[in-house]
């Protein structure tokens, strides 16, 4: 049986296709919709502007679905994105009305674990810690002998501090140091202290999948290998944070959807690494639409 997930991200929207047979799936289609969502929050509120883009989206994943002659079993849900904004309730009707989409807004504990869910299944471990860098929110979860210990969802994001942080394309000194400032007053630094050392940090989401791309690029060696190690993270962040025009060149060979938000996503997983005194950052491939797929579509 066939399953689409659609998840909409405070920078990203992303639709999965899933062939489950016996709570067994394997991915068939993924689908990208670059909405930039967190772009469009005006006081708290998403904008008219900003509600267009998502359910301009969603016709888009409605158009490709028709496409594959995929017409039911379709979930949808929202994370920061309308978790974070004072008008949620608003914007979902909006969104829905013109979409034809019911959406699931998830909480952030709730988003934290079912990213961990996700990535257990592509990368089982009993011990360590994970983490999603989102658009709007970071979540952030540590387990040991395969149970959860810890799990909070902050919210910061590689869009939000851009927005809030930088003021010309990519951060100079006081962009990075305003970014830092913003990184640890919503991540204290005392908590993930005291849950190190982690020898593995698992990651998912977009901002982990462009770093590894950055490591794959200024670090020769295995591309297919999925492992950061602490010395290619801080060789690929004096890339990233050394000369601007040397730094835009290479994000937009590497992944230029991203050159906006790329540093201080990068900030976000270096400052987590660091803290939780990690030793391998691993890349998985599953994230929070596979945790949903297992966690609520198929109980």
């Amino acid at each position: 049986m066939k399953h689409a997930i659609i998840d909409i991200g405070s920078n990203s929207m992303r639709l999965t296709v899933y062939e489950v047979e016996n709570r067994n799936f394997r991915i068939l289609f993924k689908g990208k919709y670059m909405a930039g969502l967190a772009g469009y929050v005006e006081k708290g509120c998403l904008s008219e502007e900003g509600i267009k883009r998502a359910y301009e989206g969603l016709l888009e994943f409605k158009n490709t679905l028709d496409s594959l002659d995929i017409r039911d079993n379709i979930h949808v849900f929202a994370t920061a994105s309308l978790r974070n904004i004072i008008n949620t309730d608003e914007a979902v009707l909006k969104i829905t009305a013109a979409a034809g989409f019911d959406i699931d807004v998830i909480g952030g504990e709730e988003e934290a674990l079912l990213g961990y869910t996700g990535a257990m299944f592509d990368m089982p471990a009993e011990e360590g810690a994970f983490i999603d860098i989102g658009g709007a929110s970071t979540e952030i979860t540590v387990f040991e002998e395969s149970s959860v210990i810890f799990s909070k969802s902050y919210r910061i994001g590689s869009l939000k501090l851009y927005k809030e942080c930088v003021k010309k394309i990519l951060p100079g000194k006081g962009s990075v140091k305003r970014i830092m400032n913003e990184i640890r007053t919503e991540i204290p630094g005392m908590t993930l202290e005291r849950l190190a050392p982690r020898e593995k940090l698992i990651c998912a989401g977009g901002t982990a999948r462009s770093i590894l791309k950055f490591v794959q690029k200024l670090v020769p060696g295995d591309t297919e290998s999925r492992i950061i190690l602490p010395e290619q993270l801080e060789e690929t962040g004096e890339i990233l944070l050394g000369d601007r025009r040397a730094a835009a060149d290479i994000i937009l060979k590497v992944d230029p959807e991203r050159i906006h938000t790329i540093i201080p996503g990068y900030l976000i997983l270096k400052y987590t690494a660091e803290k939780l005194e990690a030793k391998e950052i691993i890349v998985s491939s599953y994230g929070v639409r596979e945790g949903y797929l297992c966690r609520k579509v198929l109980p």
